[in-house]
């Protein structure tokens, strides 16, 4: 699936990520790392298992203290206006902790009021059945396809618009048609002027849709631009051509550059 670049000197920032650490006891998660998305972009966050993209994630919500270093989203600190940053925020994590037994519905009735929305029953249904959903209103989250869970979770993350969204594995487990209808849906938030940073396993994934990426290994940034452009700039790479099997690819980079080990 291919999707529209946005340039790198395009727009103003809408996340700035400065020489952050976050550690857990004597470990360090992340470990100076630094980067920026510019509005209306697609943003990968890539790294092999223990890399530090969950722990960026969570300093990035506001769900744990960074150790060093600054976060800020659309020019507001998230330690110093943890309230402000949350409203700027769309969140959807790999794994969903909704409330089981209440209908999406209600669910969506919930969430838009802790966003401050007063939508009513024709909005919310508007809303369902923008993301394909109109005829499973009334039926618990529980009771959804994997796919139906994704497209309610994606929903609920963008009800109110925001400017940024934040999507860890947005894809993972899905086929073919609920990942191109997911994407779909995500190109339509960068349409609307949302930007979008997501972590994603998957590199052909990854070079299809993200205007940049930044690949990190160990807490730290180990390569930063555009897919194609880090494709050109390894493609000489010793550690690149001994892992690649005729025309280098960002996953022959990935890998390259953060080791062929398996990583539980």
């Amino acid at each position: 699936m291919e999707v529209a670049r946005v340039s790198d000197a395009e727009g103003p920032l809408i996340l700035e990520v400065q020489d952050l650490v976050a550690r857990y006891g004597a470990q360090t998660a992340v470990d100076g790392l630094s980067f920026s998305i510019r509005r209306g972009e697609i943003f990968g966050l890539l790294g092999p298992n223990g890399a530090g993209k969950t722990t960026t994630l969570s300093v990035i919500e506001g769900l744990r203290k960074p150790d060093g270093g600054r976060v800020t989203v659309d020019g507001a600190d998230t330690e110093r206006s943890a309230l402000s940053v949350k409203a700027k925020l769309g969140v959807q994590l790999q794994a969903s902790s909704f409330q089981s037994e209440l209908t999406i519905e209600q669910l969506a009735r919930l969430y838009s009021g802790l966003y401050g929305l007063n939508l009513q029953r024709r909005q919310l249904r508007e809303r369902l059945a923008d993301a394909g959903l109109a005829q499973e209103a009334a039926k618990p989250f529980k009771k959804l396809s994997g796919g139906q869970q994704q497209r309610f979770s994606l929903m609920v993350a963008t009800i109110h618009d925001p400017p940024i969204l934040l999507l860890d594995e947005p894809t993972s487990g899905l086929d073919p048609q609920s990942r191109r209808q997911l994407w779909d849906r995500i190109e339509g938030s960068r349409r609307r002027g949302g930007s979008i940073l997501l972590t994603t396993h998957s590199m052909e994934e990854a070079q299809a849709v993200c205007d940049r990426v930044a690949i990190i290994d160990r807490g730290r940034l180990q390569a930063l631009g555009a897919p194609n452009e880090l494709v050109a700039m390894h493609r000489e790479d010793p550690r690149v051509l001994a892992v690649s099997r005729g025309d280098v690819t960002l996953e022959d980079v990935f890998i390259g550059l953060t080791g062929s080990a398996i990583r539980d």
